[in-house]
């Protein structure tokens, strides 16, 4: 199997055909796109999370409460900046620039369209293609997790720490099932490049084709983003507020940016990866010439399949609680992991059998079968049932993690209550102070 080392000619030749204003032009409209869809992305939560438990939610600043973001930032920025007395001082300011920057570098190889026209020159809707192109998102995914562990380890607090830790076990574990998930992708587009992945989905997206790779990647971004129910990192009832608990002002904003921005950025990457990118969805894309397809278009229908992803992250968040730290490791290891494994074997399997139509429909329909087997083993499994331990009347009962818990019929005893001492008896007078009682004291006991 041969990849390609080098992107579309077509969109290469388009990008480097591009002056360098229109290079700034394009990066300050994504650095604009990313700033307004954190601003939206905060409203529409609390607006969807609002519906679900039958309140308004923000609804007073601006109309339907649009601006309600945009007044909380501004409040942040004008809070007190507090730095504790025992934190880093050059680490626990840089932590979360470096959490905040990558967000953004991660974009600039996501194609929101294909060719157009502006301001005279033909371009694309991207602003730079590489051939590593999917590697690029990863390596900023992973570099922005230095961040939160530089938060926790700077702020010189227990708290932050654990949930540094707990970050940085997180991203380890879902960010291998992630890069597994995207295997069958590079696979079948026989490239990294995220221009030319959405060019080989032009007649079936990937999500049919890969339908196991796509579900393990929607629980893998939503464990990488540290999101509900995944949010062990910042767990409000355990760690006060997790990383970030230290810290107050801009500096928490940015941490509040990176969240957001890196909701986007995996939500575009799914979008590119498995949904056809700017392609048009069907029936749009059967339209004669190719109207919906073109052009400006392509944006259109890049934002919106965003915006479904980006509605699942709200909808877990309403939705689920938050899991135990040990299920959620087991997820990833034991589950998502082998599954992945397991799965790329199976595409490349298809890829011999049907060679250049596996990404046919006849691909399509053995990666199903394929797919409802694996799915019928793992509910299989599922169901059998756990082999009980003998009964003893005298062991402990535990927990599903596997902490122990005192006997519910344990019964302490009553301690005795404590008596009050008694006062000293008073000490008999020796004689000779007997004999020296006072004329009057003796008088009145002669009378």
């Amino acid at each position: 199997m041969r990849f390609h080392a080098a992107p579309s000619p077509n969109t290469a030749q388009l990008l480097a055909g591009d002056p360098f204003w229109l290079v700034l032009i394009k990066t300050l409209g994504i650095f604009v796109f990313l700033v307004v869809m954190t601003l939206f992305m905060i409203w529409f939560e609390r607006r969807v999370v609002a519906r679900m438990q039958h309140r308004p939610g923000p609804n007073r600043v601006g109309p339907f409460g649009l601006l309600q973001s945009l007044a909380d930032g501004l409040k942040l920025a004008f809070k007190e900046d507090i730095r504790p007395v025992l934190a880093d001082k050059w680490v626990f300011f840089l932590a979360p620039v470096i959490s905040a920057v990558p967000a953004f570098l991660a974009f600039s190889v996501m194609p929101f369209g294909g060719e157009v026209n502006m301001f005279g020159y033909d371009t694309a809707i991207q602003l730079a293609d590489l051939p590593v192109g999917v590697l690029v998102v990863l390596a900023c995914s992973s570099v922005g997790v230095y961040g939160i562990v530089l938060s926790g380890w700077s702020s010189g607090s227990p708290y932050p720490l654990l949930g540094a830790l707990r970050s940085a076990a997180q991203v380890i574990s879902y960010e291998i099932a992630m890069g597994l998930s995207i295997v069958g992708v590079i696979l079948l587009s026989h490239s990294m490049s995220t221009a030319e992945i959405v060019n080989s989905q032009q007649g079936l997206w990937y999500v049919l084709t890969l339908l196991p790779s796509f579900l393990i990647y929607l629980v893998s971004m939503v464990g990488e983003t540290n999101r509900a129910p995944f949010d062990l990192a910042e767990a409000e009832s355990e760690l006060v507020g997790g990383f970030h608990t230290e810290y107050s002002s801009l500096k928490f904003a940015l941490f509040f940016l990176a969240e957001y921005i890196n909701m986007v950025t995996v939500s575009a990457f799914a979008t590119t990866l498995f949904l056809g990118g700017w392609h048009a969805p069907f029936p749009l894309n059967l339209i004669a010439g190719g109207y919906f397809d073109t052009g400006w278009w392509g944006m259109l229908w890049f934002v919106g399949k965003m915006m479904v992803l980006l509605f699942v992250f709200v909808w877990l968040r309403g939705t689920l609680p938050r899991m135990r730290y040990d299920q959620f490791m087991r997820l990833g290891w034991k589950v998502l992991v082998p599954i992945s494994l397991v799965w790329i074997v199976l595409v490349v399997c298809i890829r011999a059998l049907n060679g250049p139509q596996a990404n046919s429909w006849g691909g399509v329909g053995f990666g199903v079968v394929i797919a409802i087997m694996i799915i019928a083993i793992l509910v299989v499994v599922a169901l059998i049932p756990e082999r009980k331990a003998p009964s003893d009347p005298d062991r402990v009962m535990v927990t599903g993690g596997g902490y122990p818990l005192p006997p519910l019929d344990l019964k302490v005893p009553k301690a005795p209550k404590r008596r009050r001492p008694a006062a000293p008896a008073a000490a008999p007078q020796p004689a000779a102070v007997a004999a020296s009682s006072t004329p009057k004291e003796a008088s009145d006991g002669d009378a």
